[in-house]
């Protein structure tokens, strides 16, 4: 039982946090019905994510066996057989499918879209550089349109291209780690990586993370979002946005960090100081 619950990673459910944006940007944290849509729409987002690690896991254990940390997962160790873990993957599919369509029936396309996009990925486009990061980064933005359109809340353009540099950093910056923890034997755990360089992943990172930056400052101050929120006082998050990015960069170069965003986040001091005070001057801020 334990084996089968770590195939699932729950511990990365925390990425389907982003359905909650357009709660707390949107002002309707207060609305039972919206925040009740906005929990089916996590659950649903939860059960289908861990489908595809579920998938994924079966159709890359050969090559997770070379990785000096996912050799450790249970299809790669064989803590858990095929038969058991196809049927989990099922059930997860199927219940996170069931939960759309019933309670998310006009958004039901978003959670369809997640799995054909992550089918696609799966079944080749992870081996096109470039490209690869931008599937993943497409997962999220889906979450966050399940998280604004899908529950009735307009989102802000800023916002979303916010949401777009945030996640190609941190899809380069995991291909950066792995290319940290292989090296040259990259190319082996994950075809792509042979086409990508450090120089080349530094380069991406440094674009993606100033995008980040400047494209979340200009949401705080934009006439709509000062409109909508009636202050400009927004702006007093941009530093923790800021040093929390610097800290991930650092991290990433010099504490081995950067594979996996849930497991950083939880695990160091100063990125989640970065968040929880990112997230109560929000609060304080959008609160009066």
């Amino acid at each position: 039982m334990q084996a089968l619950i770590k195939l699932l990673r729950p511990h990365q459910w925390i990425k389907n946090g982003f359905v909650f944006v357009g709660l707390l940007f949107g002002h309707a944290w207060q609305d039972p019905e919206m925040v009740r849509l906005a929990l089916v729409a996590f659950a649903a987002f939860c059960l289908l994510a861990s489908s595809v690690y579920v998938m994924n896991d079966l159709a890359d254990r050969e090559q997770d066996k070379l990785h000096p940390d996912k050799r450790h997962r249970p299809l790669a160790s064989g803590a858990v057989g095929t038969p058991a873990a196809v049927v989990l993957g099922l059930l997860c599919g199927g219940g996170g499918l069931g939960l759309a369509f019933i309670f998310l029936g006009s958004a039901s396309w978003i959670f369809v879209g997640y799995l054909l996009l992550n089918a696609a990925y799966s079944s080749g486009l992870k081996h096109v550089v470039i490209l690869d990061v931008f599937m993943v980064s497409a997962g999220f933005m889906l979450r966050l349109l399940a998280g604004t359109t899908g529950i009735g809340i307009a989102p802000s353009h800023w916002l979303l291209l916010c949401g777009l540099m945030l996640t190609l950093f941190l899809g380069f910056a995991k291909r950066r780690a792995e290319l940290n923890a292989l090296g040259d034997a990259g190319g082996g755990h994950r075809r792509v990586l042979a086409h990508y360089s450090p120089a080349m992943l530094d380069q991406f990172l440094a674009m993606t993370a100033m995008g980040t930056v400047v494209t979340y400052g200009l949401y705080t101050v934009a006439a709509e979002t000062v409109a909508q929120h009636g202050t400009s006082g927004l702006m007093l998050t941009v530093p923790f946005v800021l040093y929390g990015t610097l800290r991930y960069l650092y991290r990433l170069h010099r504490q081995g960090g950067g594979g996996d965003p849930a497991y950083d986040l939880v695990h160091d001091g100063h990125l989640l100081a970065a968040f929880f005070g990112w997230l109560a001057t929000v609060l304080a801020v959008l609160t009066g």
